[in-house]
């Protein structure tokens, strides 16, 4: 590595000065320049420095534009819509949550028979009342068997690092907590509400320096013991960027345990028989390379929804006693066009039998089915209010003496807030049954989802929601995308996508390789040495609703988060003639040093790592930190970056920001490159006042450059 030992002021008309290093680092043997190296430190004075200047600059900017009245009101308006989840059953009580207007975060209730007979909610965490300053966000919940006792794990400032405790769901007070280091801890309850299995990170001072994100465990814990007595179950002299969950059995019989190296898309699994005192016996290894989600129904069968010998995965049943491979029968076949999300067991009563509901996607539209539980055998479909999105199933639990022929459906589309539908096995659909608590009505749109062709000839759909049915003139059109780690962008209701619609513009999802809407396969085509395909058909996107007239690419936003920052930094670095505006949040974009910052080792099977020489070069192929080029006429560009992501370093964005500065040849006033930072939030949840405030900024910046009128 080389630097030079005093670098030229780097001052670009219009921009802060941003020194650029003389840098250059020999990775196998190939030089690879760094000249924003120092941007990497955030507690520099000269970061923060730089870091002030640009923030002036930005808010100037970003305060200017016009409309941000108009759409702050409008945002505003949509949100209140508010959300209610489906319930989820323990002996008689439902445990959902729900937002009304005016709140800036979901409630925890619990929903109880009263002395007469009737149905009575209460809430049961509320984090503003915990936290009045707003920081606070309820990560996750699990409420015991006997439904007496609730475990629920809070983050501050946006940091995800979960801190759990224990409520007692009569009185409301804590009975166990706080235990720390719980990050993505699932909780699984045993009978009599004494223990439960959970997940914790070793503490920091046991562990390598830099690995403090790894090195889980999964643990005993009993309610009101001091957490350091609590058994280590499994974990220790395994892969330290292990993903652990836990599952218990309804009867408390058997525990599950899966193991999940990062991101990786291979599973091990563990099985335990409790009653009879043994350890977890592995049955699948990651080495098998599979997906597999077991779990131990009612019936005390064992189910696993796996990708083996199934991409878009299938269901599969087996005796727990006897778990191998080998031993599994299949209940309900892959389907060809169709990735099999989750199945739900309904109980059953004395004049209706048990039924398995199915769910599946179909081309990122939810599709649910009912099949014989012991054949498998397809017994009917379940109607849904159309192209939309199942968030959730549940079902009444063996204490709960009711409803047992009935499934909960958590659904959205994009225009429908997040509710609860209701069906019976007996007596069909009782339709939405809660609905988002506040008044909203949406703007008049059309919603299609098109096909179209990637350059290597792969057939491709996008989401396209606009004002009109078919393009009657070019539009302001934004386009948005993932793409990785298997996750799938389906409809849901956004309150920016319909605010955009509102204003005259179009709003597209493109499902792009890399992502799960087509399942594993369509996943692992946009992985690793095959990432390019991913950015070729978001280009292809792009051409595609230009040729059909929707837009033109001085009217093309182009927006992404995370990974799909990565995916729009890569957009504009490779084609800045297609796109006129670019939002990117939160983003990777230094491809080469991404696994040196926090959570980024536990993607280098997803990417690649540029520890290896030809990974190295399947990353330089793409990363647009390296591939800024002066003289380039970039589009306009704002990075939003929140200083307590625990997951994307924020010296991305501050990086590729510097050296898009430097570099574009585009007019500051006209084409402006900045960067918006904001404190106490991070990579995920946050309050709803906070998510407007930063809709606002990006739809605003957007608008303007692309010509959208916000009223």
């Amino acid at each position: 590595m080389t630097a030079s030992s005093a670098p030229p002021n780097g001052a670009v008309d219009g921009y802060p000065a941003a020194h650029r290093l003389d840098l250059v680092d020999d990775l196998h043997g190939r030089p690879v320049p760094d000249p924003y190296r120092w941007l990497e430190r955030v507690d520099s004075p000269e970061t923060e420095s730089w870091h002030r200047e640009q923030e002036e600059l930005t808010r100037r900017r970003l305060d200017g534009l016009p409309g941000r009245e108009a759409l702050t009101a409008r945002l505003t308006e949509l949100t209140s819509a508010g959300s209610v989840s489906v319930p989820t059953w323990r002996a008689g009580r439902a445990f959902l949550t729900r937002r009304v207007p005016g709140q800036d975060h979901v409630v925890l209730h619990v929903r109880e028979r009263a002395d007469d007979g009737s149905w009575r909610e209460r809430p049961l965490v509320d984090v503003a009342e915990i936290d009045p300053s707003g920081r606070t966000t309820l990560d996750t919940w699990s409420p015991s068997l006997e439904g007496d006792l609730l475990a629920y794990q809070l983050s501050v400032g946006g940091d995800e690092h979960s801190v759990l405790f224990v409520v007692d769901v009569r009185t409301g007070e804590r009975v166990d907590g706080p235990i720390d280091r719980c990050r993505y801890s699932p909780v699984a309850w045993l009978p009599g509400g004494k223990e439960f299995y959970y997940v914790r990170r070793l503490p920091a001072e046991l562990v390598p320096a830099g690995e403090e994100h790894f090195h889980r465990r999964v643990l005993r814990h009993v309610v009101g013991q001091d957490s350091s007595e609590d058994e280590v179950v499994l974990g220790a002299g395994l892969d330290p960027t292990n993903y652990y969950g836990v599952r218990v059995c309804p009867r408390g019989r058997w525990l599950l345990v899966t193991a999940r190296p990062g991101t990786a898309p291979r599973d091990s699994v563990w099985i335990a028989d409790l009653h009879a005192g043994g350890a977890p016996t592995q049955f699948v290894d990651q080495r098998d390379g599979i997906r597999v989600d077991p779990w131990v129904d009612r019936t005390g069968a064992l189910v696993l929804r796996t990708t083996d010998g199934a991409p878009r995965w299938r269901l599969c049943v087996a005796d727990p006693e006897r778990p191998a491979r080998a031993e599994w029968r299949e209940l309900v076949a892959e389907e060809p066009d169709a990735v099999l999300e989750g199945a739900l067991l309904l109980p059953g009563g004395p004049e209706h039998p048990s039924s398995l509901v199915v769910l599946r996607s179909r081309h990122a539209r939810s599709e649910l089915s009912t099949h014989h539980p012991t054949t498998g055998e397809l017994t009917g479909t379940v109607p849904l209010p159309g192209p939309g999105a199942v968030t959730g199933l549940s079902a009444v639990d063996e204490q709960t003496r009711h409803d047992e022929d009935r499934v909960w459906i958590g659904w959205t589309d994009f225009v429908t807030p997040p509710g609860v539908l209701e069906h019976s096995v007996v007596t069909g659909p009782a339709g939405l049954v809660s609905p988002a608590p506040g008044a909203v009505a949406p703007p008049e749109v059309h919603t299609d989802q098109i096909t179209y062709h990637s350059a290597d000839g792969q057939l491709v759909r996008m989401f396209v929601v606009a004002p009109v049915a078919a393009p009657d003139r070019p539009r302001p059109t934004l386009l948005t995308g993932y793409g990785g780690f298997s996750v799938s962008r389906r409809p849901g209701y956004s309150s920016a996508a319909l605010a955009w619609v509102a204003a005259g513009g179009v709003w597209v999802v493109a499902s792009l390789r890399g992502g799960g809407e087509e399942g594993e396969d369509w996943h692992r085509a946009g992985m690793r040495q095959h990432k390019q395909r991913v950015f070729d058909d978001f280009h292809a996107a792009a051409e595609h609703l230009v040729a059909q007239g929707w837009t033109t690419p001085d009217q093309l936003a182009i927006m992404g988060g995370s990974n799909g920052g990565l995916l729009v930094g890569a957009a504009l670095t490779q084609r800045p003639e297609l796109y006129r505006a670019v939002v990117c949040s939160a983003p990777l974009l230094d491809m080469v040093r991404y696994e040196h910052f926090l959570l980024g080792r536990t993607w280098n099977d997803e990417y690649g790592s540029a520890e290896v020489p030809e990974e190295l070069d399947w990353l330089l192929g793409y990363s647009p930190y390296h591939h800024v080029v002066s003289g380039v006429r970039y589009p306009s560009v704002l990075f939003t970056v929140f200083d307590s992501d625990t997951r994307v370093d924020p010296c991305h964005a501050r990086k590729m920001c510097a050296a898009l500065q430097h570099a574009t040849s585009g007019d500051p006033a006209e084409r402006p490159v900045l960067i918006r930072r904001e404190t106490e939030v991070g990579h995920g949840a946050r309050s709803v006042s906070r998510s407007v405030a930063l809709s606002v900024d990006q739809l605003a910046f957007l608008a303007e450059a692309t010509g959208l009128d916000l009223g």
